[in-house]
């Protein structure tokens, strides 16, 4: 007997369907909702068919990003097999069926034979550190995309309100600038409150900045409201949108600043990410992204698998005599570990520090490939010596 549970997961509840062996379902689907009552149950249904079968069943469920959590961490905790499948091959074996359906109890029902079909491993749970390193790095990522939208937003209202005020400062978005702007934000105010007073709030802010350059700020500011061409007249609600989207980037400056504190200290107990960051031209952030999202190393058997796994292995098309000769990358991996490649990349190239990386981009080059598919054949080349590096727990200067 080969017993198996497939789980269609959604948000707050799941669909089970059960087989006792191949071409044997177990009774109906049935629902189970995310809360300890009906997962305490579903712990139970499974130990049923342990004793019906004398076979512990495994539990087959689609990757879900975060809706499948309270499943795994109950099927962890009752120590139960389970097999994470990637949602393109479970839509792919639905694609099977003649019949077009989409139930919640079909989409289960087909996961229990696929899991027949197919020869499938057990998820393989990953490290705690990592887990909050990929975490981390996730937010990271969606805040700083925030933040960029609330800069736009803020470039669009400080046009309409105060445009000569991005000469004052050599940072626009640095924090004194955005508290004097707070401040004054309007030439009306800059002009009403005078320089000496304005040189006084800046020293006042203690920037690390001598006082000569506070007093260049200073008169800058007041000669900025003298030619900015909104003098009067500025709505209230511009005021207000200039106010909130001001507040936000400073939030959002701050929020940022945490996540990078947190992503460092974690990223100093994780030997991989110093291995990584001995490849020349990876820094801190892009080294703790490729390895939270890469995980263990011991998940890949194979580089090949972990090129795959980032989405960068060549796409085939080949029917009958036909055979294509230019063929894309699949794109169907890890989408922010590909992007960290090819930033590691970019930043090893164009810098030159990183001489091996350069030298074989120029020979692609050379051979008349176009410089984006002599960037590919370097994110590759790279993550090929990620995984030797990685799986000989060397440095970059002894791998190479």
């Amino acid at each position: 007997m080969n017993p198996v549970v497939g789980l269609d997961v959604a948000k707050g509840e799941s669909e089970a369907q059960a087989f006792l062996d191949k071409d044997k379902p177990f009774g109906k689907s049935f629902k189970i909702k995310h809360i300890t009552e009906d997962l305490d149950t579903f712990i139970s249904f499974l130990k049923e068919i342990e004793r019906k079968t004398g076979v512990r069943p495994a539990v087959i469920l689609e990757s879900t990003g975060h809706y499948h959590t309270p499943i795994i961490q109950c099927l962890e905790e009752s120590q139960y097999l389970y097999i994470l499948v990637n949602p393109i091959i479970s839509h792919q074996a639905k694609k099977t069926s003649l019949r077009k359906v989409k139930t919640d109890a079909f989409d289960a029902y087909q996961l229990c034979i696929l899991y027949y079909k197919e020869e499938f491993e057990p998820y393989k749970k990953r490290g705690l550190r990592l887990l909050n390193l990929r975490t981390l790095s996730r937010q990271y990522e969606a805040v700083t995309n925030l933040y960029i939208q609330a800069k736009l937003q803020f470039h669009t209202i400080l046009d309409q309100v105060f445009p000569e005020y991005r000469g004052v400062f050599g940072d626009l978005f640095s924090r004194v600038s955005l508290q004097v702007l707070k401040e004054f934000p309007t030439s009306e105010d800059v002009l009403r409150i005078g320089e000496a007073k304005i040189l006084e709030r800046i020293v006042e802010m203690r920037i690390k900045r001598s006082a000569g350059w506070a007093r260049e700020r200073a008169a800058k500011l007041i000669d900025s409201a003298k030619r900015n061409p909104f003098q009067q007249g500025v709505y209230q609600s511009q005021l207000f949108s200039l106010d909130m989207y001001i507040t936000m980037l400073l939030q959002y400056q701050e929020h940022l600043s945490s996540i990078e504190a947190e992503i460092d200290v974690l990223a100093e107990e994780i030997e991989e990410c110093k291995i990584i960051q001995s490849i020349p031209g990876i820094g801190g952030k892009i080294a703790a992204t490729i390895i939270s999202e890469i995980g263990e190393i011991d998940r890949f058997n194979h580089p090949k698998k972990l090129v795959a796994y980032a989405g960068i292995d060549p796409s085939v098309h080949s029917s009958g005599k036909f055979t294509a000769t230019i063929n894309h990358i699949t794109k169907r991996g890890s989408s922010r570990l590909r992007h960290a490649l090819y930033m590691a990349v970019l930043c090893g190239i164009r810098s030159s520090r990183n001489k091996k990386l350069k030298e074989y981009y120029d020979r692609k080059r050379n051979e008349g490939k176009p410089s984006k598919v002599a960037m590919i054949a370097c994110v590759n080349k790279l993550l090929h010596w990620i995984y030797a590096m990685l799986k000989r727990n060397e440095q970059f200067l002894d791998f190479a």
